[in-house]
């Protein structure tokens, strides 16, 4: 059985995690991590990382960003996997990323849900048709009114996928409000949304002449995201140090 580590125990996705796993033969919470102290758990929580002193197979980070620098010190010190699940990621942040990389192993994925990271494949396959017959290209993205960054990590990953595909010659245009001008050609808008309790909706929109392509992806709970971390938790542990995607887990047959 794998023994893991929720970092963010007592957050929204943390909750979800520990129910998932409560009814997963094959992993199971052995230690939390979160400043709240406010709920109870099967398992001890401590405040910090840094105070963690369970030992375990794997780390599952659903936290703040400002909690990564610690959390990435914490696994490299421990050699313990870490599945990052955490967006809104400074540059120097990523490149701490990187590094802890080279040491161990860490599994970062901007959403972890099957359906999107699927749709991330088909993306670049349609963008590659689309784009050069003159499609132009806008990812729109909701959520609820209590997340933070915005553009979502998600729809980055979408627009990245989509760029990567056609070369990385677009641009990225987060507002149009700033300068009245015509759209670029070579522009990927990316618009966000907040509002209620919208778990997650990302629509990509290939508009041509005289037709539309519209691709969309709604999640109903954060359940999907959940069984997904689950997953990668399970794969990841054990696994020599590098850098690994949700893609990894797929092929692996882990979902």
């Amino acid at each position: 059985m794998v023994k893991m580590i929720m970092h963010g125990c007592n957050g929204k996705m943390g909750q979800v995690i520990s129910a998932i796993c409560r009814e997963d033969e094959g992993i199971e919470i052995v230690a939390g991590v979160d400043p709240y102290q406010g709920t109870q758990n099967p398992y001890p929580v401590f405040p910090t990382i840094g105070e963690c002193t369970v030992n375990a197979d794997v780390v599952v980070d659903f936290a703040a960003a400002q909690a990564v620098d610690s959390l990435l010190a914490y696994c490299v010190a421990h050699k313990l996997p870490l599945v990052l699940c955490t967006t809104g990621l400074t540059e120097e942040q990523l490149k701490k990323v990187e590094e802890a990389g080279k040491e161990v192993a860490v599994l970062k994925s901007a959403n972890m849900s099957l359906g999107i990271n699927v749709l991330l494949d088909a993306l670049q396959k349609v963008a590659n048709v689309l784009a050069p017959a003159g499609f132009d290209m806008e990812i729109v993205e909701k959520h609820h009114n209590q997340k933070v960054d915005a553009p979502s990590g998600t729809a980055l990953a979408l627009a990245d996928a989509i760029n990567g595909a056609l070369g990385n010659e677009y641009q990225y245009c987060y507002d149009r409000t700033k300068e009245r001008k015509k759209r670029e050609k070579k522009e990927i808008g990316i618009q966000a949304v907040r509002g209620g309790s919208i778990v997650g909706e990302h629509e990509v929109i290939f508009a041509g002449l005289d037709e539309v392509i519209e691709i969309r992806h709604t999640a109903y709970s954060k359940g999907i995201f959940g069984k997904g971390a689950v997953e990668a938790a399970k794969f990841l542990a054990g696994k020599p140090a590098g850098k690994y995607g949700m893609e990894d887990v797929i092929g692996a047959g882990k979902l």
